[in-house]
């Protein structure tokens, strides 16, 4: 734990619709970052990829033109904004990392603006409309946590809040909090059958990873529709924060909004106290999941 185990951290949650101007949703991102400061917040999360729609719909080359460099513009340009306000950012971004190699990535700016470092997203999904191994690389960084100004947080991206290896690692690290920037939502035509039951397993799945860990939880999706009128993604919001006995603190709905939630850190120490579950794990009997699957 660090010196900030007992303190109160205020955490603002960007939730957004993107449109086809980068220009334009970063200006709007930067609109929610002053919200949620002038509302109390100490450390601010913005969605996956918050600087264009959600591209991996469709499988085109002329999106790796969205791609910048970590650190670069968007991190320096956020950086500014961070020591103006005095607030930690969590700002996921589609990184260059060299011709051919690319990241989707998340840029950790303390609130002096300094850049302390980025987590590259570890699980990479292909699925109907989520064709993101088109473009990104899997992380090679490892699973991370930072020390802020309001305390150490852990950041991992979207399809990593399925599993559960991801959180523990990075709680083992240190976290008090993690972040999971995310853009996640339903497939217009699942959406009567299944919708109800998706969104409740991604929250649900979340929920769990602050209970076994004794962490807080905090996921930030976007929200409205993107791509094609009888298709694309509608991307249901839905963000929130989690305490570490699994609590909803706060949760958004399907529109704009900026939530702000207060996290009582001195939580996580008394939540691992009275539920021992670090304490009690069989770190001699777990060599197997190192395995792709025990045949």
């Amino acid at each position: 734990m660090t010196a900030m185990s007992n303190a109160t951290v205020t955490l603002g949650l960007v939730q957004m619709r993107t449109g086809a101007d980068a220009e334009s949703n970063m200006q709007k991102a930067i609109a929610g970052v002053r919200e949620a400061a002038a509302r109390g917040a100490q450390i601010v999360c913005l969605q996956e990829l918050f600087r264009s729609q959600y591209f991996c719909q469709t499988e085109d080359h002329a999106h790796f033109g969205l791609a910048e460099a970590i650190p670069g513009p968007s991190t320096e340009r956020l950086g500014a904004v961070a020591a103006e306000l005095g607030v930690v950012i969590v700002a996921s971004l589609f990184e260059k990392r060299a011709e051919g190699l690319y990241h989707n990535t998340a840029a950790v700016i303390d609130a002096d603006g300094r850049y302390l470092g980025k987590y590259r997203k570890m699980h990479i999904p292909d699925d109907p409309q989520y064709y993101e191994k088109f473009y990104f690389t899997p992380g090679d960084l490892g699973f991370r946590s930072w020390d802020t100004r309001f305390g150490r947080i852990g950041v991992l991206v979207c399809w990593d809040q399925w599993y559960p290896e991801a959180a523990r690692l990075t709680a083992m690290s240190g976290a008090q909090i993690l972040f999971y920037p995310t853009a996640i939502g339903w497939l217009p035509a699942e959406k009567a059958e299944h919708g109800a039951q998706q969104q409740a397993a991604w929250e649900t799945i979340q929920r769990s990873h602050a209970i076994a860990n004794g962490v807080y939880v905090c996921a930030v999706n976007r929200v409205g529709h993107e791509g094609p009128a009888d298709g694309g993604i509608e991307f249901w919001g839905g963000s929130f924060v989690a305490d570490p006995g699994g609590r909803l603190v706060v949760k958004g709905g399907e529109n704009e909004e900026v939530l702000i939630a207060e996290c009582d850190l001195a939580k996580v120490d008394a939540s691992r106290t009275h539920w021992p579950f670090l304490r009690d794990r069989r770190i001699d009997a777990y060599q197997d999941l190192t395995r792709r699957y025990l045949d």
